[in-house]
């Protein structure tokens, strides 16, 4: 299918959900962007697997990237999309196909941008984060992403989200001793070992107002899977909790680590995925010129999105682009047309 960079955005949107990229699928997309992108003259584009970088090279004195993931989580009767008044819907219309079909229809219109610009658009952002396009276009390339700022075209319903939240998971396993539930006094419960586990997580009072650059983060720690059992006859020997901890921008890794190795004192932690959290760098001339073009008032960033991958390469970065992130992922998720032309419009005066 051929993209018309050139379309209205609700018409280039629906082109784009259109074109079915469930994670790991993404190449019929990726195509039809690299094709449409290598037909500007004014752009250099650059392709790693289903990553697609087009850059302008103008020789201007501060460099901006502009990036947006094209996959999707899987399809649920939501394909093709559909206009429904001042609505779009289908899968990925809001996450996060609305902010592609902007970034995309700015590609092609800005030939001379006041920053030089590298727009980014790539593969496997959700699903498990050592699959992520952009982490292995950090790998592969990382002075592709050099830039004094970045946005990240996540729905934010046309409001800047600044930074994000650092994300960690781990486990905590408790064993016994199995035995018929007949004579369970032969056996130890591993279960029943869980609830101090639990105990201590009931009675966690999280920091809920951190300010970090001006904005005004939460952080959470949560049970988010318990797994035991043998059989409906039997004492279990073995109990399995994973904990989820979301927490602000001023910790790293080493202090995020700790704080919870201080709340499970005397627990084994074993960690299955860490992300960093990422500030949100108002501060920097870049981040300020583009709050002043695009105007609101920035609110912090609660989750985790791939702010965090420019900033672990110096890179201030801020979540911005059309859609409810409330409506992420759900069966009738759509993007409202008036915040594609708002996005639109801020990102022309920005860098226009």
């Amino acid at each position: 299918m051929t993209l018309d960079l050139a379309a209205e955005p609700p018409d280039l949107l629906r082109t784009i959900v259109d074109i079915e990229s469930v994670s790991g699928n993404e190449r019929a997309l990726a195509d039809a962007v690299e094709a449409a992108l290598r037909a500007c003259p004014h752009l250099t584009v650059w392709r790693d697997g289903d990553a697609v970088v087009a850059r302008t090279e103008l020789g201007r004195a501060t460099r901006v990237a502009i990036a947006g993931h094209l996959d999707t989580v899987p399809v649920k009767g939501n394909l093709p999309s559909r206009l429904d008044g001042d609505r779009v819907y289908g899968r990925g219309s809001c996450d996060m196909k609305g902010g592609v079909a902007v970034a995309l229809g700015l590609a092609a219109a800005l030939t001379a941008p006041r920053h030089d610009v590298t727009w980014i658009f790539y593969d496997h952002e959700e699903v498990a984060g050592d699959l992520n396009g952009l982490g292995r276009v950090a790998r592969v390339n990382p002075g592709i992403l050099a830039a004094d700022f970045a946005v990240l075209m996540e729905p934010t319903g046309a409001v800047v989200e600044g930074g994000c939240q650092g994300t960690s998971r781990f486990e905590i396993t408790t064993t016994g001793r199995t035995a018929h539930s007949g004579r369970a006094w032969l056996g130890h419960n591993a279960i029943h070992d869980a609830a101090p586990v639990l105990a201590r997580l009931a009675a966690y009072r999280p920091r809920e107002s951190v300010w970090v650059d001006g904005l005004e983060y939460r952080e959470g720690l949560n049970a988010v899977d318990i797994r035991g059992g043998v059989a409906l006859n039997t004492i279990p020997d073995r109990c399995t909790i994973a904990i989820n901890f979301r927490f602000a921008p001023d910790r790293d890794e080493a202090d995020a680590r700790a704080h919870v190795a201080e709340v499970f004192a005397g627990y084994d932690l074993h960690y299955t995925d860490f992300s960093p959290a990422a500030r949100p760098g108002l501060d920097r001339p870049a981040a300020r010129a583009f709050i002043e073009a695009v105007g609101g008032t920035p609110r912090a960033k609660y989750g985790w999105t791939d702010v965090a991958r420019f900033s672990a390469l110096g890179v201030p970065a801020v979540n911005y682009g059309p859609g409810d992130p409330a409506l992420a992922h759900t069966d009738d998720e759509f993007c409202p047309i008036a915040d594609l032309y708002a996005c639109r419009d801020a990102l022309t005066r920005w860098l226009g």
